[in-house]
This record gives structure tokens, C-alpha cells and sequence, in this order.
């Protein structure tokens, strides 16, 4: 069996923990690896030799660090298809949904050859008399991320790109689930041209986690994950004096009015409520159509295709729609979930409880389910399932829709569709939630823009990459610079003011 390692100081390397976890292939339930859990004595090695080569690399121009990041694009496009095979086989996705996993990082990174413009600061020529006055980002230091198994190779870069660019070190504790993809993302790095010491990856779990929170030598934490862990990061980062910024779960409505293009609207539900078995912090899990009739044509529409989904492992082909949950206690609670829908008396039109693949029966595979009539009291509604089902709540008229999204604790995401530009443009004003699609179903920005949520999915006052990171992973220094000629003035005591 295959054992995994950290990547610290330029090396794999085991730690001192004798604790590790195993490592499944979701479409097989067979334990193909194990990875090591680090302590806290781990973290401290990997934090004091990232300050230590911080300090070189913080004064280098950012030109430098950014063609470091230039080389690293090549060798992502060059290692694709690798990167993808393993992400695949750990965390179950399909291979064309993992290279784009793979390439929504590698955004970013492009995204971050720009550090040089991002960093610069600003100036004041003549602010007062012989006065000067400018400012300067500076990095932070060692920063942190804590990143989910849902996109093992995306958030990692979405955290570490900037944080390096920046002049950071960074400690990456990616997910135990699959976390080869991000010893391998280092592994790359170095080759870039990265010193040792920069980025380390340090595997491990709530220990390792509350190492990170509490040491001294980490200036700044990045977390993706649940909303609940999302909170216990966020409160106790904070009340160690560390910059946090942690995004949650999610509930992502979207609004179906009666003038949508119904065929168009029910492929977008396909894609965007059942990729990558709904393990997607912006997957649409709630469909809102406005009004009976057009309630009645949508599950005319959406039933026969949630039917047809093919489901398979990663080895399927490229036509496979979405592969198998990630742990079988994925699994089990996703199956718990429906069972309380039904319970509940909402109507399964589609019930994918029942899926088995021959030759993969001990794998993580859950099928498509999809429920109409549902209430805004059922746990399938409050609650993130994260898995391969999508919830129908009719809503009498667009303000019960907008309503039903705008109570909701989460924040995340959300979508109309609509031939409506007024409908469209009232929607983008007034919904209280951080991305908003219009015809579109997954509104993730591109890199140049900042992705984060409202309400409980998300806590900070800063987002994710954009422009947002670099303010994030620096902090600004303003000088006042006089150089007197003449005499000199005697001294003065009370507070400058412009004259």
C-alpha cells in the first residue's frame, strides 16, 4: 500500500505522528493509500522553516516571484493529464471535471503573474510643505490554508497563488480524503523555481488544524469547508490575533419564471445540481419555479433527464455524468437525508436510493434523486446534502421565490432564469447572496474577479482571489517623508495639520 508523506522544506518527508488515515478509491471502497497525520510538534517544523525562508523571498521583486508562478502554469499544462488521473481516483469525479478542477486553479496562478501591478501602493507627491507621502503592501509573513476534498487541486492554488506572489510563505493542509493532488501541486512549485520553505504541505486533521490556529508564526488562515468548522476557525483564528477568512456551506437557489426557456433551464439544473454528485459548494440544490404551470413543465422536463444520468467510475469514459461520493459516510448521510424527505412527505420523482453497478458494488455510488413539493421546513431543504439531489419548492409569484432565497441562512450562490431583463436586474439588486447568475447556473467569477458568499456561508470581510486576495495576504505601510532645506524649525507640538 501506497504511504504518503508532507512536503516540507523542499522534502517528503513522514513527521514524527504515528497516527495516519486511509485513503479510498470512492469507486472501489478498497483502501489504496494511506497519509500521515501530523502533530503539533510537525506544524512547528514546517512553520519555522517557512519564516526562515520567508525572509529572502519577501525581498524578492515581484517580477521574480511572479515568473516563478509563469513556469508553474507551463508545468500544469504540461502534468494535466497526471494531475487529473490522481485527483480522479481520490476523490472519484469524473476526468473531464477534474482537469477543470485542475484548471480553475491554474487560472489563478495566471491571474497572479500580475502581482507586480497588484502590489504597487500608492504616492503623494507634495503632501504638505518638502513633504512626501506613500504607501506600501508588504506581506504578511507565513500564511495558512485549510483547504476541502471537493476541489483538492482549484482552492489550494485559489489560497497559496496569491499568498506566494504576494512575498508569503504558505502552510497548505489540504484535505486527508485526497490529498495527493496538492503534494503534487508543491512538488511543481519547487520545480518552478520556488525555494524550499515557501509552500508546505503539512497532511492532517483537527490537530493539526488547531496547530495551525494557534501558533504564533502564522499571520493569516485561509478555510473552505462546512459552515460550522467554518465558525470554530473563524472565532478562534480571530481571538489569536490572526487575519481569517472562512467560507462555509451553501443552498443555492435558482428562480425559474414562467418566460424562462424551459429546455434551457433543465439542462442547466442537470449540470449544476448533479456534477460532480452535487460535491460542489456552488452546486444548485434547490430549483424555485415560479408558478404551478411552470412547476408542471419543468418536472415534465427535468424527470427523463435526471433518469438518463449515467453514472460510473472515473475509468467510465467521458460520457459519464458524475461518479460516487467520496466516503461511504458520504454516502450514508446523503441516503439519511432523502429518507427524512420522504419521510417528511415530500414526492421523490426520482429515486436514486437504489443504484448499484456491477463491479462496483462496494463502491461509494449514490443515483440521482429528485424531489418536487417541497417545504422550506424539511431538513432536505434546510440543510446542505452535497450529494447527487436536487429539491423543487414551488413558489407562487417571483417576491414568494426571492423570498425563499433571501431567508435562507446561506449565502452562497444563486441564479434566475428569465427572459425578463427587469425581472433579472430587480433579482442581481436586491437577492442578499454573494454570486448571482442571470441564465447562468453556476456563477463561479473568473479570476479576476473575487468569489465569496453572504450570511453563514462565509466570514471575513475579505474574498477569494482577485483582486481581494492580494489585500488579504499583504498589509500596507504608509510613510511621511520630509527632507527640510534651509534652516531648521524648531520643534512642534501639536498635531500636524495641512497649512
Amino acid at each position: 500500500m501506497q504511504q504518503l508523506w508532507h512536503f516540507i522544506d523542499g522534502k517528503r518527508v513522514s513527521g514524527t505522528s504515528d497516527r495516519k488515515a486511509d485513503i479510498y478509491n470512492p469507486a472501489t471502497g478498497e483502501v489504496q493509500a494511506q497519509v500521515p497525520l501530523a502533530n503539533a510538534a510537525d506544524m512547528d517544523a514546517a512553520v519555522q522553516g517557512a519564516a526562515k525562508a520567508q525572509v529572502a523571498w519577501g525581498a524578492t521583486n515581484p517580477q521574480r516571484r511572479a515568473r516563478v508562478l509563469m513556469e508553474f502554469v507551463r508545468l500544469l499544462h504540461r502534468d494535466m493529464d497526471k494531475l487529473a488521473e490522481a485527483l480522479s481516483r481520490e476523490h472519484g469525479k469524473t476526468l473531464p471535471d477534474a482537469k477543470g478542477d485542475v484548471i480553475r486553479g491554474l487560472e489563478v496562478a495566471e491571474f497572479c503573474l500580475g502581482a507586480p501591478h497588484l502590489l504597487k501602493g500608492e504616492y503623494t507627491d507634495g503632501a504638505g510643505p518638502g513633504i512626501d507621502m506613500y504607501s506600501m503592501r508588504q506581506p504578511l509573513g507565513v500564511a495558512a490554508g485549510i483547504t476541502p476534498f471537493n476541489f483538492p487541486a482549484m482552492i489550494p492554488m485559489w489560497k497559496f497563488c496569491p499568498a506566494i506572489a504576494a512575498g508569503n510563505a504558505f502552510i497548505l493542509k489540504p484535505s486527508e480524503r485526497d490529498p495527493s493532488v496538492p503534494l503534487m501541486l508543491a512538488e511543481l512549485m519547487q520545480e518552478a523555481g520556488l525555494p524550499d520553505g515557501i509552500l508546505q504541505v503539512v497532511n492532517g486533521d483537527k490537530e493539526a488544524v488547531d496547530a495551525i490556529l494557534d501558533h504564533e508564526g502564522i499571520s493569516a488562515v485561509g478555510f473552505v469547508g462546512s459552515t460550522p468548522i467554518a465558525a470554530y476557525i473563524y472565532e478562534r483564528g480571530c481571538a489569536n490575533g490572526k487575519r481569517v477568512q472562512c467560507f462555509g456551506g451553501a443552498k443555492n437557489h435558482m428562480i425559474i419564471m414562467p418566460d424562462a426557456d424551459m429546455d434551457q433551464a433543465a439542462d442547466a439544473l442537470i449540470g449544476a445540481g448533479f456534477g460532480a454528485a452535487g460535491e460542489r459548494c456552488m452546486a444548485i440544490s434547490v430549483a424555485v419555479p415560479v408558478g404551478e404551470e411552470t412547476a408542471d413543465k419543468l418536472m415534465a422536463k427535468l424527470a427523463p433527464k435526471v433518469e438518463a444520468l449515467k453514472i460510473g467510475p472515473y475509468t467510465g469514459g467521458d460520457d459519464v455524468d458524475f461518479g460516487p461520493l467520496v466516503t461511504a459516510e458520504a454516502k450514508s448521510r446523503v441516503g439519511g437525508l432523502v429518507e427524512s424527505g420522504v419521510e417528511a412527505g415530500a414526492k421523490l420523482v426520482v429515486d436514486g436510493r437504489g443504484f448499484s453497478m456491477q463491479g462496483y458494488e462496494d463502491g461509494f455510488f449514490f443515483g440521482a434523486c429528485l424531489f418536487d413539493h417541497v417545504t422550506p421546513d424539511m431538513d432536505i431543504y434546510t440543510q446542505e446534502i452535497f450529494g447527487p439531489v436536487l429539491v423543487t419548492v414551488r413558489a407562487e409569484n417571483y417576491e414568494d421565490a426571492l423570498k425563499l432565497a433571501m431567508d435562507h441562512e446561506y449565502g452562497n450562490g444563486t441564479a434566475i432564469f428569465t427572459r425578463d431583463g427587469d425581472a433579472a436586474r430587480d433579482f442581481a439588486n436586491r437577492i442578499n447572496v454573494g454570486m448571482v447568475g442571470i441564465n447562468v447556473p453556476i456563477p463561479v467569477p473568473l479570476a479576476y474577479h473575487t468569489f465569496g458568499g453572504w450570511k453563514k456561508s462565509s466570514f471575513g470581510d475579505l474574498n477569494q482571489h482577485g483582486p481581494d486576495a492580494f489585500r488579504f495576504y499583504t498589509k500596507t505601510k504608509t510613510v511621511t517623508a520630509r527632507w527640510p532645506s534651509g534652516i531648521k524649525d524648531g520643534a512642534e507640538f501639536s498635531i500636524p495639520v495641512m497649512k
